[in-house]
């Protein structure tokens, strides 16, 4: 059959015809609706990895991110969804562009996973060259065949958009890695985890990593965001808050609690490193509070404000001085009188001034 002409499509190829048509990109027919018009549709399912309680944390076939501070316990966060997924009989790959064989292995090993497990379910790769250079394409379509991985870990996206030309704060350019090279991991059935950076500003970051905001627009599955509490490092217990910052799919947040960032809380990450060679990492699922309600990031923020202030504070000169819900900060306030770290005093004309007696520490109040 020969070409056609049409003046909307342009240059038209001709109609395939039996095994030739199966091998075409079927992704613009309509799709076949009936097990969601049946409700035989089940949503997708967090299977990969565990929390301690037995929820899982990624989503098979779908891309997601962990995102934090450095030093704020991304790598071991994801090194940890390795070992479980090892201890389960999986396979896992770690494609990394930021770090070394040495570095990611050693710490998978002081997580006590063994070097027989290691062999037999664990493959490293650092890219020093494009994707599309040589035959990169092929060695990674082939090791992806050859271990059929549950969970492959993506770090140093900055340095690998870098590696192929890209630019970091360019949407189209964060979508074209996402399609070239993380897309066709997912599309083997994988949940794919990529390791990023927040912005340095705290107080504008909001749900964001560096970068275009597609980095999170463009993920199918879920983003994390970890707040450091106590610093990670040998021979120390390092802590980190874990926060639901999108859920696509929807089925993580059931598993989580609200909080006033807007972002879920979803597990405390807490990394006991008794030396160099022996770590205990635990994901822990967050507790309900069932005393006062205590917003200790909003308290911190506060009690810093009060540090600061020439003189005792009104709720005006305090919510002026503290971004947040207005209410939520009267809340924290309320809170630090409550437990006695303000005291409140009488100025002119009544007005109710506060003081602060000591300062609060979040890390000290839990």
């Amino acid at each position: 059959m020969t070409q056609t002409e049409d003046p909307w499509l342009g240059t038209v190829p001709p109609m395939a015809d039996g095994a030739e048509r199966e091998k075409l990109d079927r992704s613009w027919k309509p799709q076949d609706l009936t097990d969601i018009l049946d409700g035989t549709y089940v949503p997708p399912q967090p299977t990969v990895g565990q929390r301690a309680d037995g929820v899982g944390m990624f989503y098979p076939g779908r891309i997601h991110s962990t995102v934090g501070e450095s030093e704020g316990g991304k790598t071991w966060f994801a090194l940890l969804a390795s070992a479980i997924e090892i201890a389960r009989g999986n396979n896992v790959l770690f494609l990394d562009f930021e770090d070394d064989a040495g570095g990611v292995v050693g710490r998978l090993m002081a997580l006590q996973v063994s070097p027989d497990l290691i062999r037999k379910h664990f493959a490293y790769i650092r890219p020093e060259s494009p994707l599309t250079d040589g035959w990169n394409k092929l060695e990674l379509t082939q090791a992806l065949g050859d271990l059929r991985p549950t969970y492959v870990t993506v770090d140093g996206i900055t340095e690998g958009m870098a590696l192929h030309g890209l630019e970091l704060k360019d949407n189209t350019d964060v979508a074209k890695f996402g399609r070239s090279i993380l897309r066709p991991i997912a599309d083997t059935g994988a949940a794919v985890n990529t390791l990023d950076h927040v912005v340095k500003d705290k107080e504008g970051r909001g749900r964001y990593a560096i970068g275009g905001v597609h980095k999170l627009n463009g993920l199918n599955g879920a983003m994390y965001m970890l707040e450091n509490r106590t610093p990670f490092g040998a021979g120390v217990i390092g802590k980190s808050t874990v926060r639901i910052a999108k859920d696509r799919p929807g089925q993580l947040r059931r598993h989580a609690l609200p909080h006033s960032s807007g972002m879920h809380w979803f597990a405390d990450f807490v990394l006991h490193s008794h030396f160099e060679q022996y770590a205990e990492a635990s994901l822990v699922a967050p507790i309900e509070q069932t005393g006062p309600f205590r917003p200790t990031g909003l308290m911190k923020k506060v009690s810093d404000a009060l540090v600061t202030a020439r003189e005792p504070l009104s709720v005006r000169g305090v919510q002026d001085r503290v971004t947040g819900n207005k209410d939520a900060v009267r809340a924290a306030l309320a809170r630090l009188v409550d437990e006695e770290f303000v005291a409140v005093e009488t100025g002119p004309r009544n007005a109710q001034l506060h003081r602060l007696v000591k300062p609060f520490s979040e890390e000290k109040s839990q």
